[in-house]
C-alpha cells in the first residue's frame, strides 16, 4: 500500500530532499488514500464506530521523536508527530491532548471515517454476531524508514490501529522501539502486526542493534522475529502477526516475518520502487517481487464495492 508514496518519496530524494521530508510525503500519500482500511483517511473505526490515529516520526540524526495516540478527526497524523518531534518536551500526546496541540498548530481538520470505512465496521459487526467470530481481525501499519544523499535517516509509521480495539487502545506504532527506530550512524527499522505483542520485545531497537553488532539488515530482520516469536510462543502458548522492516545506513535492507503474504515496498538508486511478496521459511524470510498481475488485482481488491 506504499507504493505511490514511495515514487513520491524516491523522486524528492533525487532532487536533493531530506530523508524526514520525504518520508512525511510518503507516508502522508498513504494516509489520504481512502482505500486503504488500516491508516489514516478511511481507517477502520474502533469498537465505538470512531476512527482513532497513531502516528510516530523519528529523525536519525539528532534522535528526536514525535508521537500521536488515539488522535480524532485530523489529517495526516504524521505531520502532527513530526511537529511534536522539533520540541524539547511533550513530545508524545494521546487523545484530547494531540488534538489540542493539532488544532492550535494549524493542523486540519477532518472526519477520518469514510463511509466505505462505516459499511465494512456494519459488516464486521454482523459477522461477529452471527459467525461468532474474534471482532479484532484487520490490524496493520504503514512503517517507512528512509535514507538521503547526504548519509541522514527518518523512520515513521502511521496507523488506525487493531480494527474493533477498544477506545483508548494504543499499539506499538506510536512507541519508541517497538514500533520504529532510526540512527543514521547505523540504520532503521519498523514493525507491523499485533501491536501487543511487538512492544513485548521492543522489535525495533532490537533490530537496530543487531545491525549494529554487525548482522546484514536481512539477518537481523529474522533473527529480532523469530526469536521474539519462539518466546511467545514458549512463555504463552501463542505468538500474533509480527513483522519488521529494515535498513542499514548503507541502504541495505531486510524483512523478517511470521505471516504468510506480508509485501514490502523498496527503492534503490535506481529510482523504481517494487514491491515485494515476503512469506516465513524456518527461521528465514523468503521473498520475491510482485507480479503486474498481483499488483493488479490487489487494487481491485481492495477497491472492490462493499455489500
Amino acid at each position: 500500500m506504499a507504493l505511490e508514496g514511495v515514487e513520491k518519496a524516491a523522486k524528492m530524494l533525487k532532487d536533493g530532499s531530506r530523508a524526514g521530508d520525504a518520508l512525511e510525503n510518503a507516508i502522508m500519500a498513504v494516509e489520504d488514500y481512502p482505500f486503504y482500511k488500516s491508516v489514516g483517511y478511511g481507517g477502520l473505526p474502533n469498537e465505538n464506530g470512531e476512527v482513532e490515529l497513531d502516528a510516530a516520526f523519528m529523525d536519525g540524526d539528532t534522535l528526536s521523536i514525535g508521537a500521536v495516540g488515539g488522535i480524532r478527526d485530523f489529517k495526516n497524523p504524521i505531520s502532527i508527530a513530526r511537529h511534536l518531534s522539533r520540541e524539547r518536551f511533550n513530545i508524545f500526546l494521546v487523545g484530547i491532548g494531540a488534538e489540542e496541540y493539532a488544532h492550535k498548530n494549524g493542523f486540519e481538520r477532518k472526519n477520518m471515517l469514510t463511509e466505505r470505512a462505516k459499511k465494512i465496521w456494519d459488516k464486521r459487526i454482523r459477522e461477529i454476531r452471527e459467525q461468532n467470530l474474534s471482532p479484532y481481525d484487520g490490524h496493520d501499519t504503514v512503517g517507512m524508514v528512509c535514507l538521503d544523499k547526504n548519509s541522514s535517516m527518518a523512520a515513521g509509521t502511521s496507523t488506525s490501529g487493531l480494527f474493533m480495539k477498544k477506545r483508548g487502545r494504543v499499539g506499538d506504532s506510536p512507541l519508541s522501539g517497538s514500533g520504529f527506530y532510526v540512527d543514521s550512524q547505523i540504520g532503521g527499522a519498523v514493525a507491523t502486526g499485533l501491536g501487543e505483542d511487538i512492544m513485548k520485545g521492543c522489535l525495533s531497537y532490537e533490530t537496530v542493534k543487531l545491525i549494529e553488532r554487525g548482522l546484514h539488515p536481512q539477518e537481523a530482520a529474522e533473527k529480532s522475529v523469530y526469536e521474539l516469536t519462539q518466546k511467545l510462543l514458549q512463555r504463552r502458548g501463542k505468538s500474533g502477526e509480527i513483522s519488521v522492516v529494515c535498513m542499514d545506513n548503507k541502504g541495505r535492507w531486510g524483512v523478517g516475518t511470521n505471516v504468510e503474504f506480508s509485501f514490502v515496498v523498496y527503492c534503490e538508486d535506481d529510482n523504481v520502487p517494487k514491491v515485494y511478496l515476503a512469506n516465513p521459511h524456518g527461521s528465514k524470510t523468503l521473498y520475491s517481487q510482485a507480479s503486474q498481475q498481483w499488483l493488479e488485482e490487489y487494487l481491485r481488491r481492495i477497491t472492490s464495492p462493499i455489500v
